[in-house]
């Protein structure tokens, strides 16, 4: 069952001589529940791709579908409300909130989509994250491997159709970078949450389900890893 189609996107930056395209006519479709890493050089149009896919930048134009909505079809109300509650992203850089501690960071999302907080899924959540004990840090008080899943959890919260992570790993070292992959593989299967992650780690895009090769703003490759 699809999930995510692109069709025809496009994104240009500036006029004229100065006009950059970061995305060039690009369309393929995610399934539900399927894992797919993009990898492309840098300045490849990967995260301006990604931010179309999660509703943060609008593209110049084509169309995305998410569960059959076309995203930018929609008001700007509509569009936070689908930022919210469609999409889980997760950056390099973990962006999580310094005076807020780690159920505060998780559960943030929830609260700022005047939902209650599902108490059964996060403490599920913190399990699964290795984060029980450290409820009450503060960001400064973990590391960046505990920083990222609590970026994870925070993603994860209001159970998102999609999640998308724009370099989950860049910051971390080898053994923290496979601990956070294989729990967003986890996330992948017991959820069946779809899962999009660009990066530059050969083994991780290994360990998807298909990998898309992206080019000077084109899809050059689309490979299916397994089935």
């Amino acid at each position: 069952m699809e999930i995510l189609r692109v069709e025809n996107l496009v994104k240009t930056y500036g006029t004229g001589a100065n006009q950059v395209t970061a995305l060039d006519h690009v369309s393929f479709s995610v399934e539900k529940g399927e894992f797919a890493a993009i990898i492309g050089p840098s300045g490849s149009g990967k995260s301006t791709l990604l931010h179309i896919l999660g509703g943060v930048d609008e593209p110049t134009s084509g169309r995305v579908f998410m569960d059959g909505q076309d995203v930018y079809a929609q008001n700007e109300e509509k569009l936070a409300i689908f930022r919210r509650r469609q999409v889980g992203l997760i950056y390099q850089f973990y962006n999580l909130i310094p005076v807020l501690n780690v159920t505060e960071n998780m559960t943030l999302p929830v609260l700022l989509d005047g939902r209650e907080v599902n108490e059964e899924r996060l403490q599920e959540m913190l399990e699964i994250l290795g984060l029980r004990g450290r409820e009450k840090h503060l960001p400064n008080q973990l590391s960046g491997g505990q920083q990222q899943r609590v970026s994870i959890g925070r993603a994860l919260m209001n159970a998102p159709a999609v999640v998308l992570a724009d370099e989950p790993t860049g910051n971390l070292d080898s053994k923290n970078s496979q601990e956070i992959v294989e729990l967003l593989k986890f996330s992948n299967k017991k959820y069946n949450q779809t899962l999009i992650v660009i990066t530059h780690d050969e083994n991780i895009a290994l360990q998807a389900d298909r990998i898309l090769s992206i080019e000077d703003g084109k899809i050059v490759k689309d490979e299916v890893i397994r089935l």
